[in-house]
């Protein structure tokens, strides 16, 4: 991930360099000659045609977030108060992996970039898991070792242990921060909560890796072989990462939130 994050990087400064290369070479150009100015003719003007009002999003879940009495709070405050608030809620030893700086701007970004190609790992708030990520084999038997999902399973069994209805309760009293901040990401005629739905229907529909997969290594990150698999969203590879057992966990916690959040939810 950092590695492909430094590539697009050096192609925006690369483009910025050569921009302003033909920039400079533009300006030393031999000015043009002097136009010559002729009467204008006349020219029947048309009148205005209407312009088309520009439709209001659609809101496909709509959240029953609690009204704001007061005015927001400045982002810095407000992730300071949320932070307090998940202490009652995610426990000391969850509460531990939260990376406090920016909270409710990575969680936004994080929930934004779910279902998309790429993540950015520096604007995830929850801090890397111990330890390396165990393989099996070289070459053409290059495989996800089974022993992988192991790190993960602590962590897991923490989520799977909050009660999601507190947890989305915390949800609805800050949920004008959320939408504030994804907003101010760049979509400010969009519903944060709808993206959040789309987020956890995407990880839901991330198949069940089992042990074995197998990989290549073109450079220093690891790739699956099957170019299906390796299509995936990054919430999906997060999801085939951790073991089929703690994504099956991870899918139970997640119906449930998706229950309290999205509109027409199916119960089961």
């Amino acid at each position: 991930m950092p590695r492909k994050i430094g590539v697009f990087v050096a192609i925006a400064l690369l483009g910025a360099v050569l921009g302003g290369y033909l920039l400079l070479q533009r300006d030393a150009e031999p000015p043009a000659p002097a136009p010559v100015f002729t009467a204008p003719v006349p020219v029947a003007r048309k009148p205005p045609e209407a312009v088309a009002p520009v439709a209001e999003p659609v809101i496909a879940h709509p959240l029953e977030a609690e009204p704001a009495t007061e005015p927001l709070l400045e982002p810095g405050k407000a992730d300071v108060a949320l932070a307090k608030a998940l202490a009652k809620v995610l426990g000391k030893k969850l509460l531990a992996l939260v990376v406090p700086d920016e909270l409710i701007r990575r969680i936004v970004v994080t929930v934004d970039n779910l279902p998309r190609q790429h993540l950015p790992a520096s604007l995830v708030p929850l801090k890397r898991m111990p330890g390396a990520f165990a393989t099996a084999g070289s070459g053409e038997t290059l495989a996800i070792d089974a022993s992988n999902a192991k790190r993960y399973t602590a962590t897991v069994q923490l989520i799977a242990a909050v009660d999601s209805a507190k947890l989305v309760a915390l949800y609805r009293e800050f949920y004008p921060q959320f939408q504030r901040a994804y907003a101010q990401l760049g979509y400010p005629k969009a519903y944060f909560n709808d993206r959040l739905v789309a987020a956890i229907d995407d990880l839901l529909a991330a198949p069940d890796l089992e042990p074995g997969a197998l990989l290549v290594q073109p450079k220093v990150l690891y790739e699956y072989a099957d170019a299906e698999l390796q299509a995936r969203s990054s919430g999906q590879k997060i999801m085939m990462r951790i073991g089929a057992a703690n994504a099956g966990a991870l899918k139970a916690k997640l119906k449930e939130v998706r229950r309290l959040v999205a509109r027409g939810a199916e119960s089961s």
